[in-house]
């Protein structure tokens, strides 16, 4: 049984790296047709209320109901930041180095479980994030030939990514899901609304064409590894969502010819080991 639910598990997650795949080729496609960055954050928001408001109409205004609103707000933001950064630096970076870097925020995870959340970090994720940075070393070495502002965006995406990791993992143990996931769809998109209507250019119907795909696929993705997690055993699915790279590396060579050198090729290996390393021994703790 358990064999055949880590299957599933897997089967899920490699669709969510198809999903992410799918989600960077739009974000280039409508960075090159002019669509600012702001626009495509308001169609990924919007998706995202798309998805929790079954939630939100099945709840009523109680959802909402919570002592620990700015907890909340800051949730939020922090997925705005995020995203805004992450799409960014897939403006500058090639795909696969962008993707690697991200994976980066289990390392600042681990860095700030402790002092913020009171978790005791074992001895195997000290070892898979000081592995992790290693490789954040190399692949951003002097003289690599790294976009510095793509680096720099995709680092502070990873980072902000845990802000939204640790504030989750605190809000989950008193809030339900359905009033975590309705606070994060209207804050999300009431934050990145005024910036769109300030950056608003007219699209043509193709444009609309991506936008609507990139909202409803892209929060699809948070849907596809969560029910990838609860399929499985943790510790046999969760590298899996690392699959990811290889994918994403595939669809930069084969639509942009993009390929990192030989030492970026190394640091993301390092990077990616010291990632699923972390990421084993986190989802053996749980």
């Amino acid at each position: 049984m358990n064999r055949s639910n880590n299957l599933r598990g897997a089967a899920l997650m490699a669709a969510a790296a198809f999903v992410f795949a799918a989600e960077l080729l739009a974000i280039r496609l409508m960075t090159a047709r002019g669509v600012p960055l702001e626009m495509q954050l308001w169609a990924r928001a919007g998706g995202q209320l798309l998805w929790v408001a079954p939630v939100i109409a099945t709840g009523g205004l109680r959802v909402f109901r919570t002592r620990r609103a700015p907890l909340h707000l800051f949730r939020g933001f922090a997925s705005l930041i995020t995203w805004g950064l992450y799409y960014f630096s897939f403006t500058r970076l090639d795909l696969a180095t962008g993707t690697v870097l991200s994976f980066t925020n289990v390392m600042f995870t681990t860095l700030l479980a402790g002092p913020l959340l009171g978790e005791r970090v074992g001895v195997w994720r000290w070892a898979g994030t000081i592995t992790g940075f290693l490789g954040v070393a190399v692949m951003l070495r002097p003289g690599a030939e790294v976009d510095p502002l793509g680096a720099a965006a995709a680092v502070g995406a990873a980072l902000a990514w845990c802000g939204i990791t640790l504030s989750s993992r605190s809000l989950t143990r008193t809030e339900s899901t359905p009033t975590v996931l309705a606070w994060v769809g209207i804050v999300t998109f009431a934050g990145v609304t005024p910036f769109a209507l300030a950056a608003w250019v007219p699209l043509g119907l193709a444009d609309w064409a991506i936008m609507l795909g990139l909202a409803v696929l892209a929060p699809g993705i948070i849907w596809l590894v969560t029910e990838a997690l609860r399929a499985g055993e943790a510790s046999a699915i969760a590298p899996f969502q690392y699959l990811r790279l290889p994918v994403i590396a595939a669809v930069g060579w084969m639509f942009y010819g993009e390929a990192p050198d030989i030492w970026g090729w190394i640091g993301a290996g390092v990077i990616l080991a010291g990632a699923v390393v972390v990421t084993v021994a986190e989802a053996r703790r749980r």
